[in-house]
């Protein structure tokens, strides 16, 4: 049988030649031999919840070494998450080696003086957001199209939208807004369109929000590494830390949607959120993280253009878990509604969707039947985005009166449906 095993470092293989007898203690003796970490230095858990950066002490550990494999019913290729300092897995260094410096008249300068010239990738291991809660329909209404529309077969994307919290610095999505957008199973181009997001900024700024973030699925059929599992392909590192890069706030986080398959041919759902570390972003902007990405590349691997040390040698390709910081995830119920049909999903959005949705709204205040993201969207294309579309979206943050002429405009669209 084979056990993933999923640790800060990335996923590993690990093979149990009898399965059926195998214990904990027999996992931990595998470990110790493939992965070079003590078995006394070792947590493992079948919650992936062990490897936030301050794991909650309810997260249940495989604590009984005597428990066998076989009453804990892992299959083949079931994940296991494995925890330990962050020097567990390096070996001691020797004392450092003095070099004489040509033309430096003596002076002396060691290993280490040689190291700290060179970019070190180290694992970052707090995020900056403390933790994300998505709005449940919101997210709900994501990955539904992703799994009944697409059946996963290609890649989605959103920009995630709501508030961050100055304080606890937790970050709540309450919309996503999905640009115009091509997918592959391995790669989403986003035909960014300045004008549509204006409008969707402007709507966000009324409604006291901002761009927080960004989601993505994964494909079930992407592109498989020699080397191993993976988390977030190349493609996906570069394309999450420009966007990171771009979004001008510390707390942004990337959302991952994706369908995992079990023996029995079963999929469930798996939402996760990450940061890209502070060093990928600053190795991004430096250009020293390459953006190209060729067809031949292991996708489990970044490039880089210039040598970098990272786990204690010289590479110029990194492991992408290196580069990733888990953030907590919740769920929270958000002050918009998702009925609307959705942007950029193939069908035009016409005026007879507006008229449908505010006739099933009928029983509800008017600022209700326009609480929804996608609606205010659609309307804000006949209004100016500087003035109108903040003070429209005011309306629906303070759920107060529309005004006569807001109200009179949207009617008037909708009865052209």
């Amino acid at each position: 049988m084979i056990l993933r095993i999923r640790s800060r470092d990335g996923t590993d293989r690990i093979t149990v030649p009898d399965p059926s007898s195998a214990t904990v203690a027999d996992l931990q003796r595998l470990i110790e031999s493939h992965l070079t970490v003590p078995v006394q230095l070792q947590r493992l858990s079948l919650d992936p919840a062990l490897l936030l950066p301050t794991p909650s002490a309810s997260v249940p550990l495989l604590a009984n070494p005597a428990a066998s494999l076989a009453s804990l019913r892992l299959s083949n290729g079931a994940f296991v998450y494995l925890a330990y300092p962050p020097d567990a897995r390096s070996a001691r260094p020797p004392p450092p080696k003095v070099l004489s410096a040509a033309g430096s008249f003596g002076k002396k300068m060691t290993m280490d003086d040689l190291i700290a010239r060179q970019i070190r990738v180290t694992r970052q291991e707090n995020a900056l957001c403390a933790a994300a809660s998505f709005d449940r329909d919101a997210a709900n209404a994501f990955q539904l199209y992703v799994a009944e529309s697409l059946a996963f077969a290609v890649k989605r994307a959103g920009f995630l939208y709501g508030r961050v919290d100055a304080e606890s610095k937790e970050v709540f999505v309450d919309f996503i807004y999905e640009p115009p957008q091509q997918g592959s199973e391995d790669v989403v181009h986003l035909m960014r369109d300045p004008e549509e997001e204006a409008r969707v900024d402007a709507i966000a700024e009324g409604l006291g929000m901002r761009r927080v973030g960004l989601v993505f699925t994964q494909a079930v059929g992407r592109k498989a590494s020699e080397t191993g599992e993976y988390t977030m392909s190349n493609r996906e590192v570069v394309q999450a830390a420009q966007l990171q890069a771009e979004g001008g706030i510390p707390e942004w986080i990337t959302g991952i949607v994706k369908l995992e398959v079990g023996d029995d041919g079963t999929g469930d759902v798996h939402f996760e959120a990450f940061q890209m570390s502070e060093i990928c972003v600053k190795l991004f902007k430096d250009g020293v993280l390459e953006t190209e990405v060729g067809e031949t590349d292991d996708p489990r691997l970044s490039k880089m253009r210039k040598e970098v040390m990272a786990g204690g040698k010289d590479t110029m390709e990194v492991d992408n878990d290196f580069f990733l910081v888990p953030v907590k995830i919740s769920d929270h119920q958000g002050p918009l509604s998702v009925g609307f049909p959705i942007e950029n999903r193939g069908s035009p959005v016409g005026m007879n969707a507006l008229r449908s949705h505010l006739d099933r709204m009928k029983h509800l205040t008017f600022v209700k039947r326009i609480s929804d993201f996608h609606l205010l969207l659609k309307v804000a294309t006949f209004l100016d985005v500087k003035a109108d579309v903040p003070a429209l979206a005011a309306c629906v943050k303070t759920q107060s009166r529309v005004p006569e002429g807001y109200q009179l405009l949207i009617e008037s669209l909708a009865s052209q449906g």
